[in-house]
């Protein structure tokens, strides 16, 4: 998959393309249903299929959130969307400049010029432009030809979204979360020099920072961890939070890697969690501390055996 992330060098070949719009933050399985039904139209058309996002996510820029939001920062997003078998994705920096396009710049500029699509493909609810002022009738109007594409739910009738998601993940639910994804959530992260507390107790952690990614429900989960470079997946209990008995400033992640000694330092870690065994918790001693590390320990081998 070919990135573009400047229209100005936007390649010939994928002109006259089918192209899916949105933001994709999570490729959920709501976006999957968007991305296959552009995926079809451009196999029938013999046409290249490409998507067309934004980054950093919108909401970035007129809400300066006050914590991580994302599902997918921009690499991990990359990689989900290249798995939906895209031959290019145009990846707009989304700026001041970019946000004040009126909607019939947004059409002449990027859909018309920068791109010459032949179809776009979005979400029945896609606004875009200054204001959010264009829609799909815009679209029409400008002789842009769209395909809307309806939401979908799941079976207890809830829809696909990324809000839901990050809902879920914070309150965390990650069973669910997955549920709606259609793949297993992850963080990466490059693994930093703790205050080798672990180390001390007899559970040494790769420590790691959550920097612009989502913060679950604190506490302590039942994770798979992959090393870079490695193609083994190990069984690691994962405190995610500030450790209130040492009361960090800020939120850490921390995985004991359970059967294995290794250097770590440097290296970006794949962490999936798959169960919220507990919350963070201050304890009357060391002592007690290291016995819930032991149940901790034990129990994500249960789980995960």
């Amino acid at each position: 998959m070919d990135i573009f992330t400047d229209l100005s060098g936007f390649a010939d070949k994928y002109r006259n393309g089918i192209v899916a719009v949105g933001n994709f933050d999570g490729v959920h399985r709501g976006h999957k249903a968007l991305l296959t039904k552009a995926k079809a139209h451009a196999k029938e058309l013999g046409a290249p299929f490409g998507i067309l996002t934004f980054e950093p996510h919108p909401r970035t820029l007129f809400q300066a959130p006050t914590e991580p939001f994302r599902i997918t920062p921009t690499s991990l997003k990359r990689e989900k969307l290249k798995e939906n078998g895209a031959a290019f994705l145009a990846e707009i920096p989304f700026n001041r400049d970019f946000a004040q396009l009126s909607a019939q710049q947004f059409i002449d500029k990027i859909l018309k010029e920068g791109l010459s699509v032949q179809e776009i493909i979005v979400g029945r609810d896609f606004h875009f432009g200054q204001n959010r002022t264009g829609d799909i009738r815009t679209l029409e109007e400008e002789g842009i030809p769209v395909s809307p594409v309806d939401d979908i739910n799941n079976d207890q009738n809830q829809k696909y979204s990324a809000s839901r998601i990050r809902s879920l993940l914070r309150r965390g639910l990650i069973e669910e979360s997955n549920e709606m994804l259609g793949w297993e959530w992850e963080i990466r992260a490059k693994v930093i020099h703790g205050d080798k507390r672990g180390r001390e107790l007899g559970y040494p952690t790769a420590n790691m920072t959550l920097e612009d990614v989502l913060h679950p429900a604190f506490g302590v989960y039942a994770a798979l961890v992959q090393i870079e470079g490695s193609d083994e997946w190990h069984k690691a209990p994962t405190n995610i939070g500030i450790r209130p008995m040492f009361e960090t400033k800020t939120p850490l992640m921390e995985a004991h890697l359970l059967d294995f000694d290794g250097d770590l330092y440097g290296k970006t870690l794949r962490v999936k969690p798959i169960q919220h065994l507990r919350g963070e918790a201050k304890f009357e001693s060391v002592e007690a501390l290291v016995e819930q590390m032991d149940r901790d320990s034990l129990k994500t081998r249960e789980l995960l055996a």
